[in-house]
């Protein structure tokens, strides 16, 4: 099977301390994959680790044929590997529609950026009765729309996201949740840290539990595995 997205014995932490460890997984062309466990056992290492925020030790990231671990991050960027980085750390001062804007820089997103930004209000359409009003006096939820909504301007061929409705009111993390479904709807396949099991079971068939820097498990497409059994593995038995 040819894999979009590669992680081979993957090394990788801060100063003297490992936080991921030998870690290996693979993400298909057309799927989705969800990461879940505790905190602090190294998920968003491994998306910084994917994005080339975080150099490895040791091992292999490969994305499409092309090795990443030698790249800048702004080169990961332009071959369609697009990050959301947790707490939507946006300019508080541009408006929605700058912030679009930006998300458009490289050559490929800037031929498009007209089609991609209808395609975005159309899945975010609070953000265009909202265009001209400036980030800082924004929602949390909305601020994540435009944090979203700004990836897919750089025309994402794997979208990453990280803990995309941490700290949402229940209603507006329904909406984002149905937003990033209705993303994937379009071909995009995405990478998702959350700690709503369930969310992730609709998003994707395709789980890994990261424990201690480890794959702790993996939930395959079409394995049968109920809330509960996830929990479990979650919690410990």
């Amino acid at each position: 099977m040819t894999h979009l997205l590669e992680i081979r014995d993957l090394t990788c932490g801060y100063g003297r301390i490992n936080v991921l460890h030998n870690i290996s997984l693979a993400i298909g062309a057309h799927g989705n994959v969800g990461l879940f466990g505790p905190n602090g056992h190294g998920k968003t290492t491994l998306l910084r680790a994917v994005s080339g925020l975080v150099r490895p030790r040791s091992g292999s990231i490969s994305f499409n044929g092309t090795e990443l671990t030698t790249l800048s991050p702004k080169a990961i960027v332009e071959l369609g590997v697009i990050h959301v980085s947790q707490g939507n750390r946006l300019f508080p001062d541009l408006t929605i529609g700058e912030c679009l804007s930006l998300g458009a820089y490289t050559k490929a997103a800037r031929q498009r950026e007209a089609a991609s930004r209808e395609e975005v209000l159309s899945i975010f359409p609070k953000l265009k009765e909202r265009w001209t009003q400036k980030v800082r006096t924004l929602s949390g939820g909305e601020r994540q729309m435009v944090s979203i909504a700004t990836a897919l301007m750089s025309c994402p061929k794997m979208l990453i996201l990280d803990e995309p409705t941490l700290g949402l009111s229940p209603k507006v993390k329904e909406e984002l949740c149905a937003a990033v479904i209705r993303i994937s709807g379009h071909g995009v396949p995405i990478i998702c840290v959350e700690q709503d099991v369930e969310f992730l079971l609709e998003l994707s068939q395709h789980l890994y539990l990261i424990n201690h820097g480890e794959v702790g498990a993996e939930i395959k497409p079409g394995q049968t595995m109920d809330h509960s059994e996830i929990m479990s593995l979650y919690f410990g038995k």
